[in-house]
């Protein structure tokens, strides 16, 4: 999953780093405030486009495969999970009807600036070079998480105290970078040996060649929900902002979208959700722009 997940996002860079000559950011398109002057005082359904109003529609595109954030429901082509469910939310506080699609992940940005989608919900991570491209409306906030065996066998509590023990990193993950930095401070050498992806990595722990393993927080607190045979420790290193994307020439309805989630923060709608997937570890306490470093 961390190796799929770097592939999409290596693919949308190249398609951002492509745009950029034909696109600017708009005047509001940089702040990271919770609310500027354009949206204080003014209610999401305030705040929307006359043209969103009257089709009555907001479509969303996600890329499906990443559980528990975008996914199908068992033995039907109904999307849900963190992102699906969200929209519906935020749908409903805009009044009006969600149109949601699957699309590839490479293909999301350019849906957006072509006009085929109004938003993009799909743990997309909020980049300076995404941000060349696009807007977003930060909701989730998230980092790797270093997974054990079920109780912990080895009492470890942070990166450090993996110095000197077996562990297992995905190949050309995020998560990787984490354990080899690490590494470097280690008196005592990690034994690092590298998976495919999360799952195969898992299996090392189960098979006892390896200890621990660190993996995106949000496939880390489904696998330890849903196996029961892990456990996902609660510090997340090298945490970032995921976002809502919005074309950079539609700051009305990024507006509108942040009053509207921000609505759901308040009302604890928005965390209702993220605890129903065992990632409320990643909510963030304020609905903001462009926030990512």
């Amino acid at each position: 999953m961390a190796i799929r997940r770097r592939a999409r996002s290596l693919a949308v860079l190249a398609i951002a780093a492509l745009v950029t000559v034909s696109c600017g950011r708009s005047d509001q398109g940089s702040t990271s405030s919770a609310g500027g002057p354009a949206v204080a005082g003014k209610s999401a359904t305030d705040l929307l486009p006359l043209d969103v109003k009257k089709k009555g529609v907001l479509r969303v595109a996600t890329a499906v495969g990443y559980p528990p954030m975008e996914m199908y429901k068992p033995g039907t082509t109904e999307l849900t999970g963190v992102d699906p469910d969200l929209a519906r939310a935020v749908a409903d506080e805009l009044g009006l009807k969600l149109e949601l699609t699957n699309a590839a992940f490479d293909g999301l940005i350019p849906g957006l600036k072509s006009g085929r989608f109004d938003l993009v919900m799909s743990s997309m991570t909020d980049s300076p070079e995404r941000r060349q491209a696009v807007d977003f409306v930060d909701y989730f906030r998230t980092g790797g998480v270093i997974m054990t065996k079920k109780g912990n066998p080895e009492g470890i509590k942070t990166l450090d105290d993996l110095c000197g023990k077996s562990v297992v990193l995905a190949k050309g993950s995020s998560n990787l970078d984490i354990g080899q930095k690490q590494n470097a401070k280690c008196a005592e050498k990690m034994r690092i040996s590298q998976s495919e992806d999360a799952p195969t990595g898992l299996l090392q722990l189960d098979s006892g060649r390896a200890v621990a393993t660190i993996v995106d927080y949000p496939v880390a607190a489904l696998f330890a929900k849903e196996k029961g045979t892990y456990e996902a420790l609660p510090t997340q290193y090298g945490a970032a902002p995921w976002g809502i994307a919005v074309a950079k020439d539609r700051s009305g309805l990024r507006d509108a979208v942040q009053a509207a989630l921000q609505k759901l923060i308040d009302d604890g709608g928005y965390r209702k959700i993220l605890d129903s997937y065992g990632v409320g570890g990643s909510a963030v306490p304020k609905a903001t722009v462009n926030d990512g470093a």
